[in-house]
């Protein structure tokens, strides 16, 4: 098997899963006040302390949650209501039109259930968002912005610091969904300026279904669940002292190992854009040239003719793992929002293939790929053809 979907999930590292083995084997509800559930409360808090070291964040601001959808829903929804309750003047949410659907999805909720108005802010042709269009949406009255650090299809890195000087210069704070940056790209939420910041474990090698919002302490969310009040009372339900445990581990260890992956990953980037344009001409490498403008591990392609579902089966045929974009859309495979957004055609949006490299990618994977890819493409264009 050649595994080149690691921006959907990378597999779990041995140090992450030892930890979750090790803490696996104590019993007790962390929010209980007898021994056991005192021993699995320091478990959960010395994670905390890990993955805050690891981000540039202080203990009390690591937020627990089950992924980054989760994340992504609380900061949105709940800055949201928490600035609208105070203000009803506040009801504006600016956010980019390429976030992954966990945080676009929230905004359109908010749009048709709760009245918000809700802008999306276009990209250029390389997915960066327009600036200035952000900054005239953010002249109205507006309870958040919302912009994700790097984009989870193309692999597009946005100006975050700038997002944040223009949304503080008018008392908007800022959510960012760094999935797909934490562990690849340096992420400091203290000197961000960022108000939230939602990550995921399984994106960096932990376990799937553990994820964390960092909420700066002087923020203020309204819960969107509601029972036993832990995580500040920001996120009621039992922690997972496990989970917490292997999360942090994964991510201390993607953190430090960054820097060296990047250089690493970036030269099988190149090498494979360089391939893939020689063996198919006609084929577009989406977002900003290989460099600090792109995540080092993401190769997005648009082949014209080519639907990306039947380029996907072929390779997969050939135990060659890739995807269409995100994996996140239950499952079935649509057109690329965020290749429309950047002012594709609504065919090049379907016709599009996603490889991901991670720590794990090989040279010899890069040559798995090209074996196939060629066939694959032909393939595809033949069904698209009748």
């Amino acid at each position: 098997m050649t595994y080149l979907d690691h921006a959907a999930t990378s597999p779990m590292t041995d140090a992450a899963r030892l930890a979750w083995l090790e803490a696996s084997r104590q019993v007790g509800n962390a929010s209980a006040l007898h021994g056991a559930g005192r021993r699995a409360r320091a478990v959960v808090e010395e994670a905390r302390e890990r993955l805050a070291a690891a981000l540039g964040a202080h203990p009390t601001e690591v937020v627990w949650t089950s992924g980054g959808t989760e994340a992504d829903n609380l900061a949105i929804k709940g800055l949201y209501w928490a600035r609208h309750a105070a203000d009803p003047s506040l009801a504006r949410v600016v956010t980019s039109a390429i976030e992954h659907h966990a945080g676009l999805d929230p905004v359109r909720w908010l749009a048709s259930h709760e009245g918000a108005d809700a802008v999306e802010v276009g990209v250029d042709g390389e997915g960066v968002v327009d600036l200035a269009a952000l900054e005239e949406a953010l002249a109205g009255p507006t309870a958040l912005a919302s912009v994700m650090w790097a984009n989870n299809e193309v692999g597009t890195v946005q100006p975050v610091a700038w997002v944040v000087e223009l949304a503080t210069a008018r008392g908007v704070p800022v959510h960012s969904d760094a999935v797909q940056a934490v562990g690849h790209l340096p992420v400091h939420f203290g000197d961000s300026g960022l108000t939230t910041l939602a990550l995921s474990a399984h994106k960096v090698g932990g376990p799937v279904g553990v994820g964390a919002l960092l909420v700066r302490r002087d923020a203020r969310l309204t819960p969107v669940s509601h029972g036993g009040g832990q995580e500040r009372s920001i996120r009621s339900g039992t922690l997972d002292p496990a989970g917490a445990a292997a999360a942090a581990v994964a991510v201390e260890e993607a953190v430090a190992s960054a820097a060296g992956e990047a250089t690493r990953l970036r030269a099988l980037q190149r090498d494979l854009e360089e391939r893939v344009r020689a063996a198919i001409p006609e084929v577009t490498v989406s977002g900003p040239p290989p460099g600090d403008g792109r995540l080092p591990g993401i190769v997005h392609l648009v082949v014209p003719g080519a639907p990306g579902e039947a380029m996907l089966y072929v390779l997969d045929s050939h135990g060659v793992e890739v995807s269409n974009g995100s994996a996140c859309v239950a499952g079935v495979v649509q057109a690329s929002h965020v290749v429309q957004a950047m002012g594709r055609s609504d065919a090049d949006a379907a016709s599009t293939l996603r490889v991901s490299l991670g720590p794990g990618t090989t040279a010899a994977e890069i040559d798995a790929l090209m074996a196939v890819l060629p066939d694959a493409v032909a393939r595809a264009r033949r069904v698209s053809s009748r």
